[in-house]
């Protein structure tokens, strides 16, 4: 244990000063390495002062050179910290060719990152062995230090047209000969997947909604398709009601039994014949539902990739934004409700599955079509969507009273943003809660 706490940290000096020399030679090539390295990745000191300086070069437009370089650092008066004139001098002769400069940064890097997890993983330990710390607690915060490693040390990409086109044909080519137009996950409901060719990968789609509106109803009976019709692998976060709830609500839909039948056990022969029919089909469809109450945003992030890294699921639903919780305690709920739906955008992006949320929508929209505008929170919500869209429909009573069984409904389609934007007729069966296709019915 002794020799492991005194071993020196992962480093290579050689790489460091290769960097530096070689960027110094070809300043050209600085546009390439800022994409990869920050100052903070040199583990030496006087490395890193000097990539700091020629940081402030490259912001500055100034072609980087030794004597840019060491003028830069007697500004500052870091020249002294970053080993003097002789040592900036000697950094070009210490590296063979500057072709090799963002093989050199890729080493800098790697030992960075080793250098990150040693850091982590000794304050992991720590944690560990504070009694007064929940178990729970010291794992959750593992994994979100892990998770943020993972997204601090993600480097930029840059797709050039000669590989992105062949990739682009090859999917026009298999639409064309899939020929049914959906590209993404169907919701099952025949305008809205004409109109968004089905929920694509990497999209933040919102459904808003004032509360007894059916946004819960819709997304369960999107995924009733996605999973039961398709059997295509489906996450479900339920903030709100527990995994029975749902169970229940999406048997009473599959079944065509009244939910309130479920609820009271007021059932006929027939009504369990259809049960057992149901049952067997939702035993096999793959979806997985988790249902903690006041998940953390990081809590939903890992939970994500666990899904899409274990089950392979396809798609992830949300149920809803405003019950995510945030570490931000102290900050503005607009500002919460920025960084869960930038956060939940980002993820999207991350597993390349689209991400289904729920949102309400402001008070005044009770009684008429809710707009952008009256997303609850955030604007933010509006602008890192891909889609969103709106639930409307009249609270129709019968004469006793009871919730009309049978009800027209409007999804508003208010913002696609690779696609039209329009209305959906649909139907609301108020007994089973279920959204239909309106022809259908």
């Amino acid at each position: 244990m002794n020799a492991l706490k005194d071993k020196i940290p992962p480093h290579n000096l050689e790489a460091e000063e290769a960097t530096l020399g070689a960027l110094l030679l070809d300043w050209g090539a600085m546009s390439d390495v800022v994409t990869l390295l920050r100052p903070e990745k040199f583990y030496s000191l006087q490395n890193r002062i000097i990539f700091e300086a020629l940081l402030e070069l490259f912001n500055q437009n100034i072609h980087g050179d030794i004597v840019a370089l060491t003028e830069q650092l007697t500004k500052v008066g870091k020249l002294d910290q970053a080993g003097g004139a002789a040592y900036i001098a000697a950094l070009t002769d210490k590296v063979p060719t500057s072709a090799n400069v963002t093989y050199y940064a890729g080493i800098v890097l790697e030992q960075s990152m080793r250098r990150d997890l040693i850091k982590v993983s000794d304050e992991m330990k720590a944690t560990a062995f504070d009694d007064t710390k929940k178990t729970s607690d010291v794992m959750e915060n593992a994994e979100k230090q892990i998770f943020a490693l993972s997204d601090k040390n993600q480097t930029t990409q840059v797709h050039e047209m000669k590989t992105l086109v062949p990739t682009l044909i090859q999917t026009i080519e298999e639409r064309y000969k899939n020929k049914n137009g959906f590209t993404g996950i169907p919701s099952g409901f025949n305008k809205l997947d004409t109109m968004t060719s089905g929920f694509q990968d990497s999209e933040l789609i919102i459904i808003g909604a004032r509360p007894s509106m059916g946004k819960t109803a819709l997304a369960l009976s999107m995924m009733q398709h996605i999973t039961i019709d398709e059997h295509i692998p489906c996450g479900f976060f339920s903030l709100e009601m527990s995994s029975e709830s749902v169970g229940q609500r999406l048997l009473s839909q599959e079944a065509r039994i009244p939910g309130t039948k479920l609820r009271t056990g007021m059932l006929t022969m027939g009504d369990f014949q259809k049960l057992q029919d149901a049952a067997g089909r939702i035993y096999t469809a793959p979806l997985y539902i988790i249902d903690t109450p006041n998940m953390q945003l990081l809590d939903i992030r890992a939970m994500s990739r666990r899904l899409v890294l274990n089950h392979g699921v396809k798609i992830i639903f949300i149920d809803y934004i405003g019950l995510i919780s945030t570490e931000m305690k102290n900050k503005e709920t607009w500002e919460q409700v920025s960084e869960i739906s930038k956060s939940l955008k980002a993820l999207a992006r991350e597993l390349n599955i689209p991400i289904v949320a729920l949102s309400q929508v402001a008070r005044d929209a009770e009684g008429s079509e809710p707009n952008l505008a009256q997303i609850r929170g955030s604007g933010s919500i509006e602008q890192d969507a891909d889609v969103v869209m709106f639930i409307h429909r009249e609270r129709k009573k019968t004469e006793e009273g009871e919730p009309d069984p049978v009800q027209d409904a409007k999804i508003i389609l208010a913002k696609q943003r690779n696609g039209p934007i329009g209305d959906i007729n649909l139907l609301y069966l108020s007994s089973y809660t279920k959204f239909e296709n309106k022809a259908k019915e």
